[in-house]
This record gives structure tokens, sequence and C-alpha cells, in this order.
């Protein structure tokens, strides 16, 4: 007679419904839904089965038996009293992993430990000797699950986690595991989906965990096959007949179904996920999947008909680049309800904040857990563009939402108007002057409150502090118009675009970091050539304001010994290194910094040794080094804490000190050029004397920041004459 075994398939909380449905298809008897998990009973042929062709279950664990463990010793004892040695040989590795529920033995690695010892120790009894303990590769491993003064044992039939399917040959960060996915797309109607034909789409693919799943799953290849062999193989009772069986009707059905077309695409806006992507498939057999790198907003759909669109976002707080999360959700909502009517869309996220900006009602909330993390799957129905008001429940909702949305097109109208100006405005002297790295708009619109640097091919967008008195969604909408205006505006690709929200520093650097790319892109000036970096820092590393100062150092350095102080990427030492100054000095407290400056002198071919790089603190550096200079070029931050000096830098408060110091380095005849940000800035002359200032600042504006008369402020600092 077969005997008929208790099984138990733990899974990602949320999805115990559709795993009890995929178990029962499977052949599963008594399926009952338990917490993050199923219990169900049936013949080892269909532990095997589930082992095989379950996409959803974590594992498949077989009851081996049930004995009481109210406490640390009794586990122990009960553990011990069981035959061990009936289900594998002294020679096997072996684990054990625990988990409880309202039991007195909370601590997962002591429950573990008090088990093996017990099977140890039987071992030891028995044979004189023990089976090696192997937690990372065991060919046997067990599972005790005590709830409340009842401890379970089982048997692991699937060894490795059934998630780990086997196709995954690149992994992006914190990839969505394999099971959560096929449970995902099992909710979202995916396998009826595809046995109609419908399409599926992932406009933010990332490395393909969706699109891999969803392939398999249209294909009918069992999820197991390209595991290798499962956790059963070393167990004393395994039917090897069976199994094997089992595994040759799975490939009988996969070589099958390989000849069916997918209607499956996935884009991403990041090269090296398309890359990973690629990969995977290729390595899942998957030839069918369309995989492109695309803007969000170039996602668009395949095949005939509406299909299902399903993504999952980022969950973070902000992007490596800087855009917000609630604006890339907005992007996101715009791109479903623009490009995806009447398709079925579905979002997973764990930020329930962010999904607000989507935009878009939605019909149904599934909560599932990603890891620990609690989140939704949102259902959302891409509604037609022709809808009656009345299909909607707040009509007057809906009449106000369309008279917004013609305020805010005229508003963006009026900002695509504005560059347009700006760009003839600055055209003749870009032309005259080769200029290709300027300003093109900075605020000139209330409702706009943006900076918009060029620096060659490359646009930087950043964002000022918003009152609170601004809506929220409102500024996010302004701003994503913006930027998506800008390719058109620019004739630069959407990818070039770099947008950042910058806030207000209070009590730090004004250099504040934002991102760890790395990334350095090159670009012209006046014949030089600089680095800039368009997502790790609030500003790119080339000051567009001091051009014309930089043209002055240059005029001004011939046959001198040039000291540049704060001197941040070194633009200044490499103006003077090409003027024909005979030695320069760059002294910063950044060692980053400092090595940027290093490569954009080498990038002009400035490397002799007279060219030094100081990395301290400048005003110590200057009250204990000595040395003589001919011109000094000081542009300090506005206030400054770093943890490498030991006192606070406060340009107002300190400027004077600094410089008298500077002024003590300085050769007879010699100049300090000053400049400083501080819109309050005010220069204590009389505190300054014998020194005789100069303020140069209309001098040192240039056209494109003509507007913002206190983009900076400047001056000539000197010695009089003996």
């Amino acid at each position: 007679m077969a005997y008929v075994y208790r099984f138990f398939a733990p899974c990602p909380r949320g999805l115990e419904g559709v795993l009890t449905d995929e178990l029962r298809e499977l052949g599963a008897q008594d399926a009952s839904a338990m917490v993050a998990g199923v219990a169900f009973q049936g013949l080892l042929e269909t532990g095997y089965r589930c082992c095989l062709w379950s996409r959803i279950a974590t594992r498949i664990l077989l009851e081996l038996d049930r004995f009481r463990a109210a406490t640390p010793e009794q586990l122990y004892a009960g553990a011990r009293d069981f035959p061990f040695e009936e289900h594998f040989n002294v020679t096997t590795t072996f684990a054990v992993e625990f988990t409880s529920t309202l039991s007195e033995i909370r601590h997962t690695n002591y429950g573990a430990l008090k088990t093996k010892d017990a099977i140890v120790d039987r071992f030891r009894d028995i044979f004189g000797t023990r089976p090696t303990v192997d937690r990372d590769a065991p060919e046997i491993r067990f599972h005790v699950h005590v709830h409340e003064e009842v401890a379970s044992l089982y048997l692991d039939l699937s060894g490795e986690r059934l998630h780990r399917r086997g196709w995954r040959a690149v992994a992006q960060e914190a990839p969505l595991k394999e099971n959560l996915a096929a449970g995902i797309l099992r909710l979202a109607g995916w396998p009826e989906a595809s046995a109609s034909g419908r399409p599926l789409v992932d406009p933010m693919c990332g490395s393909g965990t969706f699109l891999a799943e969803a392939g398999l799953m249209a294909l009918d290849v069992a999820p197991g096959l390209l595991r290798g062999l499962h956790g059963m193989g070393h167990w004393h009772y395994h039917l090897g007949e069976v199994w094997a069986r089992l595994e040759k009707e799975a490939r009988e059905r996969d070589r099958r179904g390989r000849g069916e077309l997918l209607s499956i695409a996935g884009f991403d806006n990041d090269e090296r996920a398309v890359e990973a992507a690629t990969r995977n498939f290729s390595q899942a057999g998957l030839a069918g999947v369309l995989l492109e790198r695309r803007e969000l907003a170039m996602a668009e759909p395949v095949g005939e008909g509406p299909g299902i669109v399903l993504c999952n976002p980022p969950y973070g707080i902000r992007l490596d680049v800087g855009t917000s999360l609630s604006m890339l959700y907005q992007r996101l909502g715009m791109t479903l309800k623009s490009r995806f009517q009447g398709w079925s869309a579905f979002v997973f996220t764990a930020n329930l904040d962010a999904a607000k900006h989507l935009g878009l009602r939605v019909a149904r909330r599934h909560q599932l857990f990603n890891g620990a993390l609690d989140s939704r799957l949102l259902a959302i129905p891409i509604l037609p563009p022709k809808l009656s008001p009345v299909e909607f429940s707040q009509q007057g909702e809906l009449e106000q939402a369309e008279t917004g949305s013609v305020a805010e097109s005229e508003r963006a109208t009026d900002f695509s108007n504005r560059i347009k100006k700006n760009i003839a405005r600055l055209k003749k002297w870009r032309e005259r002057e080769g200029i290709s790295c300027y300003r093109l708009y900075d605020g000139d619109l209330p409702e706009y409150a943006l900076t918009i640097d060029v620096f060659g091919r490359w646009v930087h967008v950043q964002e000022s502090e918003r009152p609170a008195t601004i809506d929220p969604l409102k500024a996010e909408q302004r701003l994503h118009d913006a930027v998506a205006a800008l390719p058109t505006l620019l004739g630069v690709a959407s990818d070039d675009i770099f947008v950042k929200q910058r806030f207000r520093q209070r009590g730090a650097s004004q250099y504040g970091k934002f991102g760890n790319t790395g990334v350095l892109r090159e670009v012209d000036e006046y014949g030089l050539r600089f680095l800039v970096n368009m997502t790790d820092y609030f500003d790119a590393g080339l000051f567009l304001d001091h051009r014309p100062m930089r043209q002055l150092i240059r005029s001004m350095a011939h046959g001198k010994r040039f000291l540049n102080l704060f001197a941040y990427t070194g633009s200044a030492t490499v103006y003077a290194a090409a003027g024909g100054a005979t030695s320069t000095t760059t002294v910063d407290l950044s060692q980053t910094y400092l090595a940027w400056a290093g490569k954009n002198m080498q990038l002009n071919g400035f490397c002799a040794a007279h060219h030094r790089f100081v990395h301290a603190d400048v005003l110590q550096w200057l009250a204990q080094e000595p040395g003589e200079f001919d011109l000094i070029f000081i542009d300090p931050p506005t206030f400054s804490n770093s943890k490498s000096m030991r006192e606070t830098f406060d340009v107002q408060r300190d400027h004077v000190a600094l410089l008298k110091l500077a002024a003590s380095r300085m050769a007879q005849g010699g100049t300090i050029l000053f400049s400083n940000n501080f819109r309050r800035f005010s220069i204590d002359v009389d505190a300054l004397q014998p020194l005789q200032v100069e303020e140069i600042s209309k001098r040192t504006i240039p056209p494109d920041f003509a507007k913002d008369a206190k983009a900076h402020v400047a001056f000539a600092v000197s010695l009089p004459a003996r």
C-alpha cells in the first residue's frame, strides 16, 4: 500500500493562497494555507512533483516525526529518540535548520544546535563515529519547527531553496526572489493571459526576474529542471525511479513548450541591467524575450491586444543620480497612462508613500512581504482615454483635475518658451567665445525653481528647496515636465540629463556627497579639458560662474608662482599652468578633490614636479609652511565643519584672518584674487589694512550669469608699493 505523507511548503508571506492553488494542481491533498506556507498530504511522488514544478514554494518539507518539546531538554531527547540512522549514513554530511512560534525555545541557532547534538550523539552511540555538519552545502538537510510545545521534524526534499532555479547568471543589487516573482505573476493572471496569447511588458526590468519567470511559465518549463540534484538524493527511502520518471516527463514538456512564441518584452534605462538580463535569459534558454535599453517614458506595448504590464520600481529614498523617488513613480504612472491604455498594470512596491505619486486609481491591493519588507502589489486597470466622467467615483475631482491640467500645460509651455529664449540670447556669445559649458536657466520662472547647466552633451538639472506653500504633487509634475521637454529643446538624449534636488546645506560643507558612481566625463573650456561628475555631488566639478576669473588667472600667471587655496577640483590651477606659471601649489582638505585636480592637470599635460598638490587644512598650512607666491587664488566655502578641521570655518567671520595669512605668503608686487558666493558677504576693508582691496565682481560675472549679480563676489587684494 502506498504511504501518504504529510508535507509543508513554506513560501513568502502573502502568497499562501496562490501556493495552495498551485499545490492542488500538482496533486496535493488536503492543502491548507497557514502563515507563510501551506500544509498538505500526498504520496512521495506528489512531494517530488512539487519539488520539480512548484514555482512559488521556498522548500518542500516531508514530515518525519512529531514529539513533545516544551523545553530545550525535551527537544534534545525527542530528536535523539528518532532513528536518523534509518534515513542517512554516518558518512553523509547534514545540516539542521530550526524555527519556532509561541515556544520557550526562541533562539533559532540554539534550537538547531540542540537538534544537531542529538543526531551526532545518537550516531556516536551506535557506530562509534559521527556524521559531519556542513551548513553551506549538506547532502541531507533537516528542519525542526516547534509550535507551542510540539516539535515537527522534517526532511527537506528540495535541498537548496527552490527559488534558486539555476538560470540566474548575473544578479543586480537586491534582486527579487524568483518564487516571489512567480507568485506575483500568478496574482497578476499571467498563466491565463499567456495561454490566451496576451503579451507581458516590464518597463523597469532590471536583471529580468519577472520576465524570466514569465517565460518559463509560458513555455511550460519546470522550474526545478535547471537545479540538478535535489535534497532527497542521499535519503535512504528515496525513490530514484519515480524521480527519474518525473524528470523525463518534465523534459518532454520542456521540448514541446520551447516551440511556442513569446510575446514578452523588458526595458530598462540601465545598460548593465539589460546586459545582466540578457545573460540570464541565455542561461534559461529564453531566446524569444525582447530586451532593450530604453528610458522609462519610451517603454511601449508589444504583441497583439492589451496585455499585462508589471514592474518592481525602486523602494529607496533617493536614486543614485538624485532623481526623487516620487518623481520616478510619477513618470511611471504617466508612462502607463499614456502608452498602455487598456492594459492591466501591476506595480510591486514597498514604498507606499512613493506609490501615491503614480496618479492612477488602484483597483486592488495585495499585501505581500519581500523578505521582511511589508509590500503591496497594486492592481491598476489602465482605462481607455475616452471614458465618461460617470465612470469615475468623483466627477467633481475629475473636472478639477482636468482644469488643473490645462493650467499646468500652460505653465509647461511658458517654461519651454523661456528655454528657447535663453538659447537664442546666449547663442552669439557662445559661438563667439566657443562656449560649450554654460548656465542656461536659473529659476527664471517662479513655478520652475530649477538651475540648468549645460556641460557639452550633458545637462545638469538642480531643483532648489521648495517652499512649504507649494503643493508637492504640482512641484513634482513641473519638474517632470521640465525634464521631459529638455531633450527636444536642447537636442540631447534623455539619458544625458541628470536631475538632483538640492536643499539648503545647514552646518555642512558646500560640497555635499550625493552618490557614488565615480563616473567622470570630459568637457572643454577655452581649449582646456576638465573632468566633470554629473551624479555624485551637488556641483559637477566646474563652477561656471568663475569662467572669467579663470581667464583672468591665465592672463596674470605668466612667470608667476601660483597658489590655489580651497582648490576644489583644481580648475584654476589648470588655467594658471596654461598661462605659463613657473610653479603651482594646490591645497585642499579633501583627498577626493585633490585627486580630481591631479587628473585635470594630467588631462592637460601638466605633470611636472613643480606642480604640487597639498592635502591640508588651509589656515593651518598657511600658518606653518614657508614659501612665497606671486599670484594666490582663494575661493573658500561659505561655511565648513569638516571632521578633518580643528575648528569650523565661516567666510564672513574668518575672511580677515584668512587674507592676512595669505598676504604673509605673498611676494612683493603679488596679488590675491579672492571670491566667495555668500550673498550677504561684506569685506572688512578697514581690518585688512594696510592691504589694498579692489572689488572686481562685475568683471568676473559672465553673460550667462548676468541676471544674478550676486552669483559671487570677487576682490583683488595686494600690498601697497614700497
